[in-house]
């Protein structure tokens, strides 16, 4: 049997190197109510735990891959409910798949648009310019 590792309590700059998040963006999270408030000392210092750290953590690999604030907070209700149905966080990855591949298809289209108007513009001393023509129009 393997011991679990405890951690704790830490302080906001601990728990940052422990979770990979900024202390900076673990008091935007703590103002937003994606982590819950913690327990301060006599000084006012935060004090975090496993299960705070464990959150960042989570936070930090859902913004990773481009979830926004909104749907973070929809997953890290759906993740503290053991009750769950695994639908709904699948519903919730699906419509972010869609809006990604929506993304990706609007950017390939300026990539495009932009490489063809580069390969257009003689790209020498002349005034004349397609790309500046372009944005023009």
């Amino acid at each position: 049997m393997t011991d679990a590792i405890t951690i704790g309590p830490l302080n906001i700059g601990q728990a940052a190197v422990q979770s990979g998040v900024s202390a900076k963006m673990i008091r935007h999270y703590e103002s937003l109510g994606l982590l819950p408030t913690v327990h301060r000392t006599d000084a006012g210092y935060r004090q975090y735990g496993e299960k705070e750290v464990h959150t960042l953590r989570f936070i930090r690999r859902a913004r990773a891959l481009g979830f926004s604030m909104a749907e973070i907070t929809e997953l890290l209700k759906l993740w503290q409910n053991k009750r769950r149905a695994s639908a709904d966080v699948k519903r919730i990855a699906l419509a972010h798949v869609a809006d990604l591949e929506r993304r990706i298809a609007e950017m390939e289209a300026m990539k495009q648009t932009l490489s063809h108007l580069a390969h257009c513009c003689q790209g020498n001393s002349r005034p004349d310019c397609p790309i500046l023509t372009e944005l023009a129009a």
